[in-house]
């Protein structure tokens, strides 16, 4: 089994949005991503998607661009990100799923032979550029969301099981590199951080550990529209 990442595929089927308006390489975003997936993925593997899946608004808009990942090999894991506004509700979205080939997380985990997988959406860390209060209540609401997860990935967790943790936002910033999220993931033994939600010309680095995890951003932008193997 071999376990692949992209972020941010921002997929807009039903109400057509234009991506070439952000950079040229944005042009026919999606055919790209599908040719590369269609050459890395086989049926056994698995593809994580960190958030910000579809521009649409309605639950029906979200489904539709969901249902154009169907043909495509490999079990599928989501996360929510900031911009995916037509997720309401979790028991809904799993009832709706298009196959039992999609994944979608929430508070919980999901484990494949030796590999488990947590995620949340996670928020914009203390020290980013105008920080506010209510920043910071959604930033301290999202680590108790991920402390759910590892409860929950514990109850599953064998020896020598190999924990991922996916979230939207980068878990910390230049200015503040220690976060509630980086304090979490090394106290429960991540393996692997998986993000996005980062574009264009700003800057982040693409992989780098820190403690002993691995931080892998795959913004598909950022990624040259490409999978980002993970092991």
């Amino acid at each position: 089994m071999k376990v692949f990442a992209i972020g941010d595929l921002h997929l807009s089927g039903m109400n057509p949005k234009p991506m070439d308006v952000f950079g040229t390489g944005w042009e026919n975003h999606f055919g790209k991503i599908k040719e590369d997936w269609s050459a890395q993925v086989d049926d056994g593997d698995v593809v994580l998607i960190c958030g910000d899946i579809s521009w649409g608004i309605t639950f029906e808009e979200g489904l539709y661009d969901l249902n154009s990942l169907k043909e495509l090999k490999g079990k599928k894991v989501f996360i929510r990100g900031n911009h995916d506004y037509w997720w309401s509700g979790i028991t809904k979205l799993r009832r709706a799923a298009p196959d039992d080939s999609f994944y979608f997380l929430q508070n919980d985990c999901v484990k494949f032979g030796n590999v488990i997988i947590c995620g949340s959406r996670g928020w914009t860390c203390p020290g980013s550029p105008d920080y506010t209060e209510q920043d910071n209540k959604l930033y301290l609401r999202e680590a108790e969301r991920f402390k759910l997860c590892f409860a929950q990935a514990e109850k599953v967790r064998g020896e020598g099981d190999r924990l991922i943790a996916m979230i939207h936002f980068p878990p910390f910033s230049v200015k503040t590199p220690d976060t509630l999220f980086t304090k979490l993931f090394e106290e429960q033994k991540v393996e692997k951080v998986i993000f996005g939600h980062v574009h264009g010309e700003a800057y982040f680095p693409y992989r780098t550990v820190r403690s002993g995890v691995e931080y892998i951003l795959t913004s598909c932008d950022k990624v040259g529209f490409k999978l980002q193997r993970i092991f």
